[in-house]
């Protein structure tokens, strides 16, 4: 690519403002975004998915490691335009971007083959789409993502800790999780009022268990949509007999949720799966 203009420049030039209402928060700079890049591993004949890349200075470091083509999904239209006029001719092809909704978007079932994503993801959707894309594992080789560090802290949790919930569960159930690097507010634009964390989730070859998805996420959201009470207690939305269910998955009725491991949550869920089938 040939020397392109500072991102400062881009937004000025597009009359491109951080909009609240999408979570935008611009990097400005270009050795963290190379950074996050390489964290994703080797890019080279890889296709890669950017969400929200705002006024493209990842996108820039994406194409730069050498992905074979990068898809960036951008909801805002004046980024969506600045992208198209400045950068995508400048990708010898390799850049597509979308103007739509990381959510509602179907691109990633017309993608051929497993893909990777890297975003600094909008912080408003950030556990949405991770929840997303979890439901859908199949379809990715990994994820490298910017959250806030309590969101990212939440992922990376260990039980008996605040921050162990439903998205720590799901995602170590399925996935490596790898924490990369922390982010200062001062590297963006506006700067955010939270550190940022860099973190990358590789899918595993096999779940941790063997268990019935849908199950286990009607378990986490009963057990820890009332993390206070005992599992005893919490559980009884689901099953009548949930001493009888905690009992034959060998976990003290007494516990609270956030006390069990990963793999004790899959011997639950596989537990009331046999109680709900009778």
């Amino acid at each position: 690519m040939h020397k392109l203009p500072p991102i400062q420049d881009v937004l000025k030039k597009y009359n491109i403002s951080a909009d609240k209402k999408l979570g935008q928060n611009f990097l400005f700079d270009g050795n963290l975004t190379d950074r996050i890049a390489r964290s994703s591993g080797t890019l080279d004949g890889k296709t890669v998915i950017e969400i929200g890349p705002g006024p493209g200075l990842l996108t820039r470091s994406i194409l730069a490691a050498g992905a074979d083509c990068v898809i960036a999904i951008e909801k805002d239209h004046r980024c969506f335009n600045a992208l198209n006029d400045y950068l995508v001719p400048e990708s010898s092809q390799r850049l597509k971007v979308i103007n739509d909704d990381a959510i509602k978007t179907n691109i990633y079932n017309e993608v051929e083959g497993k893909v990777r994503i890297i975003a600094n993801l909008p912080y408003n959707i950030s556990t949405e789409l991770l929840f997303m894309w979890l439901d859908n594992i199949e379809k990715f080789e990994s994820f490298t993502l910017m959250f806030q560090k309590e969101v990212a802290m939440r992922i990376m949790a260990s039980p008996r800790s605040k921050e162990y919930g439903r998205v720590s569960i799901k995602s170590q159930l399925l996935c490596d999780v790898r924490h990369e690097f922390d982010i200062p507010p001062s590297a963006f634009f506006p700067p955010p009022k939270v550190t940022s964390t860099v973190i990358t989730i590789t899918p595993r070859k096999t779940p941790l268990a063997d268990v019935d998805m849908n199950i286990l996420d009607r378990v986490l959201k009963a057990t820890f949509g009332q993390r206070r009470k005992t599992l005893r207690s919490s559980l009884k939305q689901l099953v009548k007999n949930p001493v009888d269910v905690l009992q034959n998955a060998g976990i003290n009725d007494s516990k609270r949720p956030e006390e069990l491991s990963v793999e004790e949550f899959c011997l639950l869920a596989n537990s009331i799966d046999k109680e709900l089938n009778l």
